[in-house]
């Protein structure tokens, strides 16, 4: 799976505050329950990314839900043609685009959302799953997981989860 991956300049951070679970500052700064979702949208994030990556060796963006009834649902968008006409090439900032503006539209119909999309982390030199998390109490939370492949194992390798800075993109108006 090929296709233009968003840049990003290595802000992420690590050490304590790299989980919301483990991070009692973070979780102190939120309610119990926005916590919980947000955590629970992170692990999903990961977990559905890594078996992405072990099945097919890459992984599209895509968006989970956290439905008004506590159920969690995956959302995805269909990437655009390429230009060539090949499917062997994909615009992930666009999928990321359409993918918030279907969240954005559809937000009374859940309480808390994240896009998990594959990176480039450039001061790395390192891909990563990032997963961007956001609550409509206004609650925001994202993470990085670097990976690579084993070229002896032909097994992905995870690096350590990194707290990252994001911005309200689905609930702003």
């Amino acid at each position: 799976m090929s296709g233009a991956k968003p840049h990003v300049d290595g802000n992420a951070t690590t050490g304590p505050e790299a989980t919301p679970g483990e991070s009692s500052s973070w979780r102190d700064s939120v309610p119990e329950a926005t916590a919980t979702d947000l955590e629970n949208l992170l692990g999903t994030g990961i977990g559905a990314a890594q078996e992405q990556l072990q099945r097919n060796g890459g992984f599209l963006p895509f968006a989970l839900v956290v439905e008004n009834d506590g159920e969690v649902r995956l959302m995805a968008v269909t990437p655009a043609d390429a230009k060539d006409g090949s499917d062997a090439d994909f615009d992930a900032d666009s999928m990321i685009s359409d993918l918030t503006e279907l969240l954005r539209q559809n937000r009374a119909e859940f309480r808390a959302a994240a896009v998990v999309c594959d990176i480039l982390l450039v001061e790395e030199d390192s891909d990563a799953i990032h997963v961007a998390t956001e609550h409509r109490d206004g609650s925001l939370f994202a993470a990085v997981l670097p990976y690579k492949p084993n070229t002896e194992s032909h097994e992905w390798e995870f690096g350590q989860l990194a707290a990252d800075s994001n911005e309200p993109a689905i609930w702003v108006d």
